[in-house]
């Protein structure tokens, strides 16, 4: 017997053709979706890196702008609010700048960046006239997070805000103390003479 007409003639022949045709739209659905799982994972894979570089290559306010438009709901994000934050501080868009900080603060912040917003914040307040807000931010700061690479920033912002809100004895006071505290560190006795500089002009006037 001829194969071809014997696998024809065989009953099973049409129940297995039928499991054929019943299986091929499952084979095809499931290839749809592996399709599918690889295409999702290599452009948000694309996204990722156009993101990383546009956090690296975007500067001015409008570059930066641009990106958090096309790369805002990314990984990259929040760190291109937060530069884009720091671009408007420098600006003196002290609004717009405390409203990306406050966009990205908390749980939202990059991961090892989450006080660069509260101390931003703290910074943008005092720029607005919102000493009283300004002094607790910094205090609040500085308080919860001592061992912070801005720990020093916040502190030496309350003295600031201090003489400012018109309490000239305890802002040298507290320049003093942190004077004490960071002896020794010739980058941070920078700072701290800076300030000091800073309040004495004030307090003269």
């Amino acid at each position: 017997m001829n194969v071809k007409n014997w696998f024809k003639d065989d009953p099973l022949a049409d129940d297995f053709a039928r499991e054929v045709k019943a299986t091929i739209p499952w084979l095809l659905a499931a290839a749809i979706v592996v399709a599918g799982y690889y295409g999702v994972k290599n452009y948000r894979a694309a996204r990722k890196a156009a993101a990383s570089e546009a956090f690296v290559s975007a500067y001015t306010a409008e570059e930066l702008e641009e990106a958090v438009s096309r790369f805002g709901g990314t990984d990259a994000g929040a760190a291109l609010k937060l530069k884009l934050a720091k671009k408007y501080f420098d600006a003196s868009r002290y609004q717009e700048a405390l409203s990306l900080y406050e966009a990205v603060s908390g749980d939202k912040a990059p991961d090892g960046f989450a006080d660069i917003p509260q101390v931003g914040k703290a910074q943008c307040l005092e720029a607005l006239g919102n000493n009283a807000d300004a002094l607790a931010a910094y205090e609040a700061f500085a308080e919860a997070n001592p061992d912070s690479y801005l720990a020093l920033s916040a502190r030496l912002g309350s003295v600031r805000v201090l003489a400012l809100l018109g309490e000239k004895e305890k802002s040298l006071a507290r320049i003093a103390e942190i004077k004490a505290s960071v002896k020794g560190d010739a980058m941070a006795e920078a700072r701290v003479e800076a300030t000091e500089d800073c309040v004495n002009r004030y307090v003269a006037k």
